[in-house]
């Protein structure tokens, strides 16, 4: 679970202009981990990206990883 943390953190630090603005808090429970990825307020649309395509990516990445472990893994972009 560290692990999709990291991977998150080093992929949202690489898109946006305040890499020290991102946080991602993880919530677990039985069969999914939800990751809340918090950035600025101005780096929001260079993470969800033209017609969310960076985001999308970043989500079956993270669903592709949790797929080896059978767990449903849920990216959430806070505000």
């Amino acid at each position: 679970m560290e692990q999709l943390k990291e991977l998150v953190l080093v992929i949202a630090r690489a898109l946006v202009d305040e890499p020290d603005q991102v946080k991602v808090n993880v919530i677990e429970s039985a069969n999914s981990l939800v990751l809340e990825l918090s950035v600025s307020k101005k780096d929001i649309g260079k993470i969800i990206g033209k017609q969310g395509r960076t985001v999308g990516a970043c989500r079956i990445i993270l669903n592709a990883v949790g797929a080896k472990s059978r767990n449903r893994v849920i990216l959430e972009i806070i505000e």
